[in-house]
């Protein structure tokens, strides 16, 4: 939650910038517990806001929590049935919908095509880092410090 501004900032400025029809995230090292979905829903929550604010139709979603082929990917995916009632409760039949999918793989490769997605968070993986990434192309514009 310390993050939280530095997220939502980065979030809006995603938006207004690409005003994409589906905005396509992940959450790398998201782990398996009921915090993985954190992120998500604040994400949700803030993209909420922004298009009431606008008055403009939310867009589709696309999530793709990505951690290790050990995690325990199986629990994870028991909480997306309650995932999925809470933004349809809380946000509404004309929001969304919100694709989540599981991406098991070592950041260190590949694990995305170029150019796929639009927000990539990092909360828990950046503790475990043990060699730098030369795969990721990301221009330092985009870095929010």
């Amino acid at each position: 939650m310390k993050a939280k501004l530095v997220l939502e900032e980065s979030i809006k400025e995603v938006y207004h910038t690409l005003r994409p029809k589906c905005l396509m995230m992940t959450d790398m090292g998201c782990s398996s517990g009921p915090n993985s979905l954190l992120v998500v829903s604040e994400v949700l929550n803030i993209i909420d806001k922004t298009c009431r604010s606008l008055n403009h139709q939310p867009p589709q979603f696309g999530v793709f929590l990505n951690d290790l082929p050990g995690s325990d990917f199986n629990t994870l995916f028991n909480f997306l049935p309650s995932f999925q009632q809470w933004v349809e409760e809380e946000k509404g039949n004309n929001f969304g919908p919100c694709f989540v999918y599981g991406t098991p793989g070592s950041f260190y490769g590949r694990i995305f095509p170029n150019h796929f997605l639009h927000f990539v968070h990092s909360c828990y993986a950046l503790h475990w880092l043990s060699q730098v990434n030369s795969t990721i192309d990301i221009p330092m514009s985009y870095i929010h410090q």
